[in-house]
């Protein structure tokens, strides 16, 4: 009986100091409201996306195929934009116009050579976003950047040529219209989603 009872008490204090709650403090902001103080934890944004149901499979594989060619052409339009701004700049410093057109023509040679044979294997689909992707990415449309960096002469041209292949150099992105879902796609990609 003495063991049991030694047992019960050394059971005890082993228990109660197992469940003790720590001495540790976290320091939380406060707001005051009517007399009664209110913890005030900053929680940080959530975006959520508005995607439709679709209401059959048809509108569903359209959807995928949306997705699919979206996160095939982002990463260029990404390139686009910080190739722009670089060349900008080195444009910048360059005082006549033709060193400036030297320049560009070099520029579109080195990108054909380096990325011309991956950009020709994009889908009508693909150019077509990529089109609206470069205005989302740079602000300006793609024939805007081809008149301003190689002249009206060339833009024409490649307008012409373009719109041959069912491409408008001259479309503009509309996130909140025909390229919302476009919009939630890329955003959904930026935020680590899909």
């Amino acid at each position: 009986m003495q063991t049991t009872f030694s047992f019960l008490i050394i059971l005890f204090f082993t228990c109660s100091n197992v469940l003790g709650q720590d001495k540790k403090h976290h320091v939380v902001q406060y707001r005051i409201v009517a007399k009664d103080t209110i913890p005030y934890i900053e929680v940080s944004g959530v975006e959520i996306f508005d995607f439709r149901i679709f209401k059959t499979k048809r509108q569903a594989k359209r959807n995928s195929r949306l997705i699919r060619n979206v996160k095939a052409v982002y990463p260029w339009a990404k390139m686009a934009g910080a190739k722009l701004k670089e060349y900008e700049a080195i444009l910048l410093e360059t005082e006549s116009k033709k060193e400036q057109h030297r320049i560009m023509k070099q520029v579109e040679k080195d990108i054909d050579d380096e990325y011309g044979g991956e950009l020709r294997k994009l889908t009508i689909s693909q150019g077509k976003i990529l089109i609206k992707l470069i205005d989302r990415e740079t602000g300006d449309t793609s024939f805007d950047l081809v008149q301003d960096f190689r002249g009206k002469f060339v833009a024409f041209f490649y307008q012409s040529f373009a719109r041959i292949f069912g491409y408008n150099l001259k479309e503009r992105y509309d996130p909140e219209g025909e390229d919302r879902n476009i919009e939630i796609i890329v955003r959904m990609i930026e935020n680590g989603i899909i």
